[in-house]
Order: C-alpha cells, then sequence, then structure tokens
C-alpha cells in the first residue's frame, strides 16, 4: 500500500499540500482547490486552468 511505503510519501506531495499550493497560486479557497482535485485529479497543468477560470469569475 503506498502509505505504507516511505519512498512514497518522501517524494509525493500530500493531498493538503496541493490544496494549499492551488490556494496561494490561484487565490481560490480551500474548499474550491478541494473540489477540483477531486473533480479534476492531480494533474497540476490542469487544476491550475481550472482554478484560474474560477478565480477571474465576478
Amino acid at each position: 500500500m503506498a502509505d505504507d511505503d516511505p519512498i512514497w510519501n518522501e517524494n509525493h506531495p500530500t493531498l493538503d499540500e496541493f490544496v494549499q499550493r492551488l490556494v496561494s497560486e490561484t487565490g481560490i479557497s480551500e474548499a474550491q482547490a478541494l473540489e477540483l482535485i477531486y473533480l479534476v485529479g492531480l494533474n497540476w497543468s490542469s487544476l491550475v486552468r481550472e482554478a484560474k477560470a474560477i478565480a477571474s469569475q465576478p
């Protein structure tokens, strides 16, 4: 299991790290970031693209 593998844990960001980075780089809320991750997955370029689209809405 990935949780038991120290190599996985050392080399891959946690979900919280993804959320925090997305929030800081795009200005969306944590809830929005988490929802995007669940919808899009962990593809960083797709997450940023979608987050920027959300952030630009009035």
